[in-house]
This record gives C-alpha cells, structure tokens and sequence, in this order.
C-alpha cells in the first residue's frame, strides 16, 4: 500500500506536469493558426496520446528510484509546422514559452492546494495530498527552470534564438540531436565520469536543485 502512495504522490504529479507541458504547446500553436497538433490528435487529454516511454516513463522512474533529488523527462513532442503561423518569428517564441508559462501557471496551483490541504480533517488523506501538491509544485518548476536552458532541443532555444534568421542561429536551433547529446553527457555522463576520480562536480544538478528550491521557497 505505501508503494502505490509513493507511486501516487510522485510519479503521477510528474507525468501530469510533462503532458500539461506540451498539450501547452499544440493549443498555442492551434491558436496561432496551426492545426498540425490537433489533426495528430495530440491536444487529447489522453496521456496514451502523449507518453514517450523513455522520456515519460523510464527517465523520470530512474531518477525517482536513484533518488537525485530532481525529476525530469518530456513525453512525445506535439507536431508543429511553423510555416502556418502568420508571424513565423514571433509566434515561434509564443509556442515555445507555452509549456515554460502552463508549468509555472500550474506550480502556482499546486502551491495554492498545499495550503488548502491543511482544511482537510482526514490526517491521513492530508497527509497524502500535501505530499502530492508540493510534488506537483516542484515538478512543474523543475521542467519550467529545465526547458528555459538555451540548449536545443529545449525551448530556451527557441525563446532566445528561434525567431532569428542568421544562418547560425537556425543551425543552432535545428541541431536538437546533438544538443540532445550534450544535455544527457553534461546531466549524467560528465558527473559520473568526474565521481570516479573523487572530484564531486555536478553543474546540471547544482542548477536544477538550487533554482528549485529557490523558487519553491518564494511559493510556499
């Protein structure tokens, strides 16, 4: 019973915090005049519709299971075809800072049902919520401070780069596999290399934590 509670307060915060992130994107880009997203059927609340097994389910377990101390992972990118937006370099931003803007928003909820967890008479059941809520709180930070990295495929890049047109900010923005690449080696490979020569250097997981906990502190 206490597994499915922990599954329950931890897991099931996270994965509603990553698909919220990038339903955020597709109705953006829906308003925006790209129907891509919804003719894939990817702005259905469906998590099935959403789920990347690596990114949803596998990343975000290991890290609990490691106990890191952050959670992080992506569910399936919603499709997007910039070349239907009227104002390509404006609403490449918009798009991009959607899922940023849904995780703060839904932070700020989770902060605000902490607080009210404390009317709940059941000690028990407050318990469990208030786990639950601030879970809910932290992952949301979590992914919002991680997708604010300027490092593709993140949508920092294309905050900060994607509605330029220089030749080298395009390149930059387009080479999702390789910043891919380097965010796994700066998160996991370089950390652990660097551990067994003694030297405790962990540059991703100082930022994650510190930006969270500074943010959570100011919410609650």
């Amino acid at each position: 019973m206490d597994f499915i509670i922990k599954i329950f307060v931890t897991f099931i915060p996270a994965i509603i915090a990553i698909i919220a992130h990038e339903l955020a994107h597709g109705w953006v880009a829906a308003r925006l005049g790209d129907d891509t997203a919804k003719r894939a059927h990817r702005l259905s609340l469906n998590p099935l519709h959403h789920i990347d097994l690596i990114g949803t389910i596998i990343i975000p377990a290991l890290l609990i299971m490691s106990k890191t101390g952050f959670i992080f992972g992506w569910a399936k990118p919603v499709p997007i075809n910039y070349h239907n937006f009227k104002k390509p370099k404006r609403d490449i931003v918009l798009v991009a800072s959607a899922g940023i803007i849904m995780n703060i928003y839904l932070a700020l909820i989770g902060a605000l049902l902490t607080y009210l967890s404390s009317f709940i008479p059941s000690p028990t059941v407050q318990l469990v919520c208030v786990a639950f809520f601030i879970n809910f709180m932290i992952f949301n930070i979590i992914l919002a401070v991680f997708n604010i990295l300027p490092i593709p495929p993140l949508d920092g890049s294309k905050i900060f780069f994607g509605w330029s047109d220089k030749p080298w900010a395009i390149k930059y923005v387009n080479a999702e596999q390789k910043g891919l690449i380097a965010i796994i080696a700066i998160a996991f490979v370089i950390p652990v290399f660097l551990q067994s020569f003694g030297i405790d250097f962990d540059f991703f997981g100082w930022y994650i934590k510190n930006t969270t906990r500074a943010i959570s502190s100011i919410l609650l």
